[in-house]
C-alpha cells in the first residue's frame, strides 16, 4: 500500500508527554512514547510476546514497558528485559515494530514502511517570521481523508454551508479559475469569492482571493488574501494547512494549522473562528455518501466549478491510491 511510504501527522506534539499514546494510522494501531531524553518514538502497539497494547504500558528508565509481563524495550525496539527470566538475553526477533517518526508544524508524523524519498509535506508559510502560527483541531470526522481534502477545495459550498461567513446565497457565481497539476498533487489560482466575514478580523463584506496547493494526498494549504479596506489589522494576512490522519478508509482525524500576520489575539480568538467555520463542514462531510471518494468519473456528476476537485481526483488515481477512495 503506497499510503504506509508517506508520512501523516497522528497527534500534537503536545499530546505526547511522559506517559505513551496509542493512535491509530491506515488501520494500524500505533504506540508512541517519549524516552528519557524527550525524544519521541512510534511502534506497533502491540507487543510481540503476546500481544498486549503497549500503549497500556509505562516508561521506565527510558524503555517502554509492557503492561502484560513487563518486557522492556529500548528506543530502538530491541527487547532488553524478560522480567520472568532475569538471565534471558532476548533475540532480534523479539524486538517490537519500530516506524518512522517526526516533528513538524506541532504535530507528529509517522511513517508507516520506510521511504527516505519522501517527505513530511510542506507547510510553505511555516518559515515566515511574519505570520503567527497556530494550530487547531484535533476534528474526529466520520468520513474519508479525501472527501475532506477535496471539501477544502470547493468554493461553490460557500453561500450554503457558510451563509453569513465565507458566502451568502446572493452571491455564490463561481467565477473561473486556473488549476495546474503539480509533482506533489494541483495549485488552483486565481479562485474568487465574495464573502461577508472572510476572517476573525472582517469589518466588511469583500472580494477575497485564494490560492489552493494539495501537497500530498491527505495534505492541502491555502492562501487567503482579502481586500485591505475589509480588515481590520493593518497588512493582515493568512495561509491555512489542513493535515489529515486517514485512520480508517471512511474515519479521519483533522487538523488546522493557522498561520496569519496577528501577534496580538489570544489563540482561542483565532481557533474560534477556524473552529466554527469546521463545525459548519463536518455534518455535511458525514452526510456524504458512499464515504470514500469516487475517482470512476461516472460514479458522480461534475460542472466546470469543480474542477479543482476533479484535478485532485485525477491525481489520487495517477498516485494509486486506495486507501479512502472507491
Amino acid at each position: 500500500m503506497i499510503e504506509a511510504r508517506m508520512w501523516h501527522p497522528v497527534a500534537q506534539s503536545t499530546a505526547l508527554q511522559a506517559a505513551p499514546l496509542g493512535v491509530q494510522l491506515l488501520g494500524q494501531s500505533v504506540v508512541l512514547w517519549r524516552d528519557d531524553a524527550g525524544t519521541a518514538h512510534a511502534w506497533a502497539d502491540q507487543c510481540p510476546h503476546r500481544g498486549a497494547k503497549l500503549s497500556l504500558g509505562r516508561v521506565c528508565a527510558g524503555h517502554l514497558e509492557c503492561p502484560y509481563h513487563g518486557w522492556q524495550f529500548a528506543a530502538e525496539g530491541a527487547c532488553v528485559k524478560v522480567p520472568a527470566l532475569p538471565e534471558f538475553v532476548p533475540p532480534a526477533g523479539h524486538a517490537a515494530r519500530v516506524f518512522g517518526i517526526e516533528e513538524h508544524y506541532g504535530l507528529l508524523w509517522v511513517q508507516l514502511e520506510a521511504d527516505p524519498t519522501r517527505a513530511v509535506p510542506p507547510f510553505a508559510a511555516e518559515s515566515d517570521g511574519g505570520l503567527r502560527k497556530v494550530l487547531c483541531g484535533p476534528y474526529d470526522v466520520a468520513t474519508s481523508a479525501p472527501r475532506i481534502v477535496e471539501n477544502f477545495l470547493d468554493m461553490a459550498h460557500f453561500g450554503f454551508v457558510h451563509e453569513g461567513w465565507l458566502g451568502m446565497r446572493e452571491a455564490t457565481a463561481i467565477d473561473d479559475y486556473t488549476v495546474e497539476p503539480t509533482p506533489t498533487g494541483l495549485r488552483a489560482t486565481q479562485c474568487k469569492a465574495w464573502q461577508p466575514q472572510s476572517n476573525v478580523h472582517s469589518t466588511a463584506p469583500a472580494q477575497v482571493e485564494y490560492t489552493y496547493e494539495v501537497v500530498a494526498p491527505y495534505t492541502a494549504n491555502l492562501i487567503k488574501v482579502p481586500d485591505a479596506a475589509s480588515v481590520a489589522v493593518q497588512g493582515f494576512r493568512e495561509s491555512i494547512g489542513l493535515f489529515i490522519s486517514p485512520l480508517t478508509p471512511t474515519s479521519s482525524r483533522v487538523w488546522f494549522r493557522l498561520a496569519m500576520a496577528d501577534f496580538e489575539s489570544p489563540d482561542a480568538k483565532l481557533q474560534d473562528f477556524q473552529h466554527t467555520i469546521f463545525m459548519q463542514d463536518k455534518p455535511v462531510l458525514e452526510s456524504q455518501t458512499p464515504q470514500c471518494l469516487p475517482l470512476d468519473v461516472r460514479a458522480e456528476v461534475h460542472t466546470v466549478a469543480d474542477k479543482a476537485s476533479s484535478a485532485y481526483r485525477r491525481f489520487l488515481k495517477q498516485e494509486r491510491i486506495t486507501f479512502g477512495v472507491c
